[in-house]
């Protein structure tokens, strides 16, 4: 991976392909190893940039709370750094809600968003209650918890299974606390799906055991030209267990 110094921190990212820009944004708790699969598949037309958000993979750690904004804000100065003005953006669960961060604060640059298992809804007090006493379990017993509970719900096939496994034990405490407590806090951006008159795709598992299909369902119903790829069976990582089909879905916003 390169790294680029943005915002007083390094981000480490990924480029492959040529075309129109488009980043592919990580969900929680793993990196930008997850688009490994769909990368072939759409490098003949765009220009991939998949970053390690801050606080995972190879990129920085940040041990102040920050925030989704903070994080759409290192994607914007990523790109800044690269010489890109506009982009379309897709991301995986938390990073769809970055790349809701980043619509919200960067409409200017925003050619399509691509929501991959993911939804506009902000957490509700008892969600938010639970994602702050994880970051706390998280600070005093290290990842392995998260690696436990978390690998059997981000999807059935058992392949994927042992890659996110390792993926989620890679990661550093920290880096996963905060983003809890980033998503905790992050914007209910319902209100403003409407006003977005860019191209919008969206993919979902039928099997999501962690954001059910009908938050997808919601997005379609309140942004109408909207294109809704469901995925029957699948769970919560489209990417891996149908990367033909989530590919097919982000070559759409062209």
């Amino acid at each position: 991976m390169d790294k680029l110094n943005v915002n007083g921190i390094q981000i480490a990212y990924d480029r492959h392909g040529s075309g129109t820009p488009l980043v592919l944004l990580h969900g929680y708790p793993l990196d930008h190893t997850i688009w490994d699969e769909v990368v072939p598949l759409l490098e003949d037309g765009f220009d991939l940039i998949i970053p390690d958000l801050r606080g995972f993979g190879q990129s920085d750690l940040v041990e102040e709370q920050y925030t989704m904004a903070d994080m759409a804000a290192d994607v914007a100065a990523l790109l800044d750094e690269l010489g890109i003005g506009n982009a379309y953006i897709a991301g995986h669960s938390m990073g769809g809600y970055v790349a809701l961060a980043f619509v919200r604060n960067y409409p200017e640059r925003v050619l399509g968003l691509g929501l991959v298992s993911s939804q506009a809804l902000g957490d509700s007090p008892e969600r938010k209650d639970g994602r702050y006493a994880t970051a706390d379990e998280i600070m005093r017993t290290g990842v392995e918890p998260v690696v436990e509970s978390m690998s059997p719900k981000l999807t059935p096939d058992e392949r994927v299974q042992t890659f996110v496994r390792g993926l989620i034990a890679a990661q550093r405490p920290a880096g996963l606390a905060n983003a809890l407590k980033a998503m905790a806090e992050r914007f209910d951006s319902t209100l403003v799906l409407p006003s977005f008159m860019f191209p919008v795709v969206l993919v979902h598992g039928s099997a999501d055991e962690l954001i059910p299909v009908e938050r997808a369902r919601e997005v379609k119903a309140a942004i109408k030209h909207a294109y809704l790829t469901e995925l029957p069976g699948t769970g919560h990582m489209s990417m891996m267990e149908s990367p033909q089909a989530t590919a097919a879905t982000l070559k759409k916003l062209q």
